[in-house]
């Protein structure tokens, strides 16, 4: 049976050019001066050095290639093989992967039903609201897998808006159900309070 179609794809289907729209958006914030990495920033400062880290969701590799400029090794999964393709051209010494993040295992070369343990991922992350471009049918397999491939004291950190029809009360039960449990929340980036009144959250995670 196939999958429910993401967000992403739908507007794709939609809009063809809306990939190549993505990458020149922050092509052009770059070239503006303007702050994009500050989510990697976060990311540097929870990991160790040399840290095994998976970007889910990557992108075009914005924050996944400054970390690997930090000294880490990245891993990169999108859906989009022209946001991929973009990603391998600004740093091809990362591994960037096209895949659907509900087979992050199968893409990554395990059997879906490994856990990775030791060799899983010291810090795993999602950012540029991704959990809220998922199909909602995939959600849990998604957050099961990104359980699944963190290393025994790694941590998941998955930041996503209010108002995208990802409520965060859901949020919460489905990282539950998934072998998560939520060590802190956080309503920016830069780590400031979380409370029934943020528009925006970054949960820190580790495996249940």
């Amino acid at each position: 049976m196939s999958r429910e179609k993401s967000a992403w794809q739908m507007t794709k289907e939609q809009n063809p050019a809306h990939a190549q729209w993505y990458i020149q958006r922050f092509r052009s914030m770059e070239e503006q001066g303007k702050d994009i990495w500050g989510e990697a920033r976060t990311i540097d400062a929870m990991a160790p050095r040399n840290a095994r880290i998976l970007d889910a969701g990557c992108g075009m590799g914005r924050l996944g290639a400054r970390l690997h400029e930090n000294g880490h090794r990245v891993t990169g999964v999108d859906l989009d093989p022209e946001l991929i393709e973009e990603a391998r051209r600004v740093c091809p010494e990362a591994r960037w992967v096209v895949s659907d993040l509900a087979d992050l295992r199968e893409s990554l070369g395990y059997a879906k039903e490994t856990q990775l343990g030791e060799e899983g991922f010291d810090v795993v992350f999602s950012a540029g609201n991704v959990m809220t471009f998922l199909a909602p049918s995939t959600r849990r397999e998604v957050l099961e897998e990104l359980a699944a491939v963190l290393a025994p004291a790694g941590r998941a950190v998955i930041g996503f808006g209010a108002g995208r029809g990802y409520e965060f009360t859901d949020f919460f039960e489905d990282a539950a159900a998934s072998g998560l449990k939520l060590d802190n929340a956080f309503s920016t980036w830069e780590l400031h309070p979380f409370n029934e009144t943020s528009t925006f959250l970054v949960a820190i995670l580790s495996k249940a």
